[in-house]
C-alpha cells in the first residue's frame, strides 16, 4: 500500500482513442493519502479484497496494452470511499465489511463524507467521463465500455463456483457474447450477473453507459486466478481477442436506450 502527501485520485492509461473502447478499473489499487494513516486498521486488511480488487490493476493495465486501448484506474482503495457505488448508497463509505470494521469510517460526520467525494471519488469519475466522451470524439461513434473487477473466492463464509462472472443490467449487446465466448472454455464456469447482480443504480456503468445508451460489460474474475502477476497477464491475453471481437461489432457503437432494471433513468 502506497501513501502520499500528494495524491492522485485516478491514473490514466493512454491509448487509442479511435478504436472506439474505454477500460475501467473502479477497484484497482489500495493506496491512501497520508493524511489518512491506515484508517486505523492493521496491514494485513489491506493484503484482503475489502482493500480492493487483487489482480485487477494487471489485468487492467496488460488488457490496456494489448488492445492499444486507453483506460482509467481508481488509485484509491475502497474502504477510503467506493467509486462504484452512487452518492446515495449507504455502502458508499463502508463501516463494516465482510466481518472488519473500519474505525476512521465510524462515526463519519457529513463534513468529512463531502470531503472525500470532492477529493477522491467525483474526481475520478470525471475522469472516466472526459475520457468516454473523449473516445466517442475520436472514433467518431459512441463508445464500448468495459470495467474489470475481481471477487474474492468466499464471502461470509459461503463459497463461490464461478471462475468469472459478467455483470449487467438490460443491455445485453456486449454481455451476451462475452458470456458466450468465456463459456465456449469448457474450464470455465462462467457466472451471469453472478457473484452480483449488475443491476446497481448509481454505480460506474449507470453514470457512464446506461444513462448514455451505451454498450458495456462489467468482468468479475476470482481473485485466486489473477492474484500472481502471470496468471493476470494470463486472463489479459485471455480477454483481450475476446474484447476486441466485441468491439469490433457495428452494433455495440449505436447509441441505444435499454433503461434500467433499477427503475427510470
Amino acid at each position: 500500500m502506497t501513501r502520499s502527501t500528494v495524491f492522485a485520485p485516478f491514473d490514466l492509461i493512454e491509448g487509442d482513442r479511435k478504436r472506439g473502447l474505454v477500460l475501467v478499473a473502479d477497484h484497482a489499487r489500495r493506496d491512501l493519502p497520508e493524511e489518512y494513516g491506515d484508517l486505523g486498521l492493521p496491514p494485513a486488511e489491506f493484503e484482503r479484497h475489502i482493500a480492493y480488487d487483487i489482480g485487477v490493476e494487471t489485468v487492467t493495465r496488460e488488457l490496456a496494452a494489448l488492445l492499444g486501448a486507453p483506460a482509467v484506474l481508481a488509485t484509491f482503495s475502497r474502504l477510503l470511499i467506493d467509486p462504484n457505488r452512487g452518492e446515495d448508497d449507504p455502502t458508499l463509505v463502508r463501516q463494516l465489511y465482510d466481518g472488519t470494521v473500519i474505525p476512521a469510517n465510524y462515526p463519519l460526520s457529513p463534513e468529512e463524507r463531502e470531503k472525500r467525494l470532492d477529493r477522491f471519488y467525483r474526481p475520478y469519475h470525471d475522469a472516466v467521463a472526459a475520457l468516454v466522451a473523449s473516445v466517442a470524439e475520436a472514433s467518431g461513434h459512441a463508445p464500448f465500455i468495459f470495467s474489470v473487477h475481481s471477487f474474492t473466492p468466499s464471502m461470509q463464509g459461503t463459497q463461490r463456483p464461478w471462475h468469472v462472472g459478467v455483470l449487467w443490467d438490460l443491455d445485453d449487446r456486449a454481455p451476451r457474447p462475452l458470456i458466450d465466448m468465456l463459456a465456449a472454455d469448457a474450464s470455465l464456469t462462467v457466472g451471469d450477473n453472478e457473484p452480483y447482480d449488475g443491476a446497481l443504480r448509481g454505480d460506474t456503468m449507470f453514470k457512464h453507459a446506461i444513462v448514455n445508451g451505451f454498450a458495456h460489460a462489467l468482468i468479475e474474475i476470482r481473485q485466486d486466478l489473477i492474484a500472481r502477476p502471470g496468471d493476470a497477464a494470463t486472463w489479459a491475453g485471455r480477454l483481450a481477442p475476446i474484447v476486441d471481437a466485441i468491439n469490433r461489432r457495428p452494433d455495440i457503437h449505436e447509441v441505444h436506450q435499454f433503461g434500467s432494471r433499477t427503475g427510470p433513468l
